[in-house]
């Protein structure tokens, strides 16, 4: 089999990131308010998860539902101030109303990051043109991951343009990780190995009940030994 496969788990606070590293996660996504598909954490929360654990974590830039930038000059705050919470490894992404990237609006805030690696989320999946926005991107400084279901449905309708674009890795605007989340269920993970993907993301699967309930470590244990082939 391949090399170890990433595990990355949704936190919202100090108990799940404390859950999710028991579990056996490498990573996890530092989000809040669920209700609006996750939105930027507080700075005092990032540096009580920081203080907690000692995998990589990845903070949410995002201030509003939806893929639009809104106020880039907050935008720009937040990141500053997240930064000096502790953090050191973003996720963002950012669409215009045609659906392309608003790349004046990543560029902007990419730009106060440092250097530091990030994530492009799944406003892929909504793209209007997924190569496009890809080798449009595929240059700014920091960009290592897409996070994606292959489609705005999930990974049920995704998972061939997943298994496509593994087959790519290599070519101009495909040199980064192919994070897989979105609808992910186990029974997804096999096809996906085999592909060659080794980087996944869960944040429901993490949870057996639901989002008002804490990440289990025990379900993130699960997860791994499926991706261990366990």
């Amino acid at each position: 089999m391949s090399k170890r496969a990433v595990l990355e788990v949704i936190a919202l606070d100090v108990d799940d990131a404390v859950a999710a590293q028991a579990g056996g996660a490498d990573r996890l996504e530092l989000v809040t308010d669920m209700a609006a598909d996750g939105l930027s954490p507080a700075p005092a929360t990032v540096a009580g998860i920081r203080a907690a654990v000692d995998i990589d974590l990845r903070v949410m830039l995002r201030l509003a539902d939806g893929f639009a930038a809104g106020d880039v000059d907050r935008l720009v705050r937040v990141a500053g101030d997240l930064r000096e919470a502790g953090a050191d490894q973003f996720v963002l992404g950012f669409l215009d109303g045609g659906g392309w990237a608003d790349l004046a609006a990543v560029e902007r805030v990419v730009g106060v990051l440092d250097g530091c690696a990030w994530t492009f989320h799944r406003a892929i999946d909504r793209a209007a043109d997924r190569d496009a926005l890809r080798k449009q991107l595929a240059d700014l400084p920091g960009l290592d991951t897409y996070l994606t279901a292959g489609a705005a449905g999930g990974v049920d309708e995704g998972l061939p343009t997943l298994v496509a674009e593994a087959g790519r890795r290599g070519e101009p605007g495909y040199g980064q990780t192919l994070l897989v989340g979105g609808g992910l269920r186990l029974e997804h993970v096999p096809r996906l190995r085999a592909a060659g993907i080794d980087a996944f993301h869960i944040g429901g699967a993490a949870r057996p009940s639901g989002w008002q309930g804490p990440v289990s470590e025990g379900a993130v244990a699960e997860w791994r030994r499926a991706l261990d082939g366990e």
